[in-house]
């Protein structure tokens, strides 16, 4: 079997595409050469060039456009044109094109107090583009999904205290095997059902949230607005912050108004990762179309 086929091997790929723009990011103002990022990170030039294309699909260059300052406030230009023909057309946000089809329910406030009383949620960690993550799931679909930085069991913890009354199954088979649904290695399309615990006002915004496309941008006032709550940007700040289903609900599309990255749940350096991720496969199927 190819190496590159095991399991595992595109997280081993992130952990040192994340260390080459940890060092791009603290030195952005002198746009480094990809041969001394490569060596701040251990690589040969070559070996950091293959890990970047095999990863991201497009070359370190063109990913780490995706990364500047510039790029990022086009795309919040390019979100505002989007969303104000939305919203003046009476739709709530632009479509979401995507090869993963996500439908949701909202746990109801009952089932919310109960604290899972009565419910099993299996739970197990795999490996993903982006890192080890822990996915959490029960008969209805996907309810969690934390990447991992520190210890296994700190994850662990912050799920049960979550759903302490509940029975928590561990299966990474079936974690992997749902991380293959999220993160296939070929396109192909396919349905995921989301189980969304929150209160009515953050999932009102995580919604608008699925409303958004691969690649796309917004700022936390673009959304506010895309989520009917145009005068409540912090309080939508802080529901992005409080998801806990990481990349399926694309907390990562936001930034400030400035262009910079802010804060993110499981780190700005992944936040970075994912939207130059999204967007070099945004570029790469509009070339395909053209």
């Amino acid at each position: 079997m190819d190496e590159d086929t095991l399991p595992g091997v595109e997280a081993r790929h992130y952990e040192q595409v994340a260390k080459a723009i940890g060092y791009l990011r603290a030195n952005a103002l002198r746009q480094p050469p990809l041969v001394e990022v490569a060596a701040a990170v251990g690589l040969s030039e070559h070996h950091l060039q293959r890990v970047f294309s095999e990863w991201a699909g497009v070359s370190p260059k063109r990913f780490l456009q995706s990364l500047t300052k510039a790029h990022a406030l086009a795309a919040l230009r390019a979100s505002a044109d989007v969303l104000d023909a939305a919203l003046a057309s009476g739709l709530s946000g632009p479509g979401r094109l995507h090869d993963l089809i996500v439908s949701c329910e909202a746990m109801t406030p009952g089932e919310v107090r109960a604290l899972g009383a009565g419910l099993e949620i299996g739970h197990g960690f795999a490996a993903t583009p982006f890192g080890e993550a822990l996915l959490g799931w029960t008969p209805r679909g996907l309810c969690h999904l934390e990447f991992r930085d520190g210890t296994r069991e700190a994850l662990l913890a912050a799920l049960r205290s979550l759903w302490p009354h509940a029975t928590l199954r561990r299966d990474d088979a079936g974690a992997a095997a749902l991380a293959g649904q999220v993160f296939p290695r070929l396109p192909a399309p396919r349905r995921l059902h989301l189980v969304l615990r929150g209160t009515n006002f953050q999932i009102q915004v995580w919604e608008a949230l699925l409303r958004t496309r691969p690649g796309q941008l917004l700022s936390y006032a673009q959304l506010a607005a895309m989520a009917g709550l145009p005068r409540a940007p912090r309080a939508v700040g802080s529901a992005v912050g409080a998801n806990t289903l990481g990349v399926l609900i694309p907390c990562h599309r936001v930034i400030r108004g400035s262009g910079d990255c802010s804060d993110y749940r499981w780190g700005v350096v992944r936040k970075l990762a994912l939207q130059g991720w999204e967007a070099a496969r945004a570029a790469a199927v509009a070339e395909a179309g053209r």
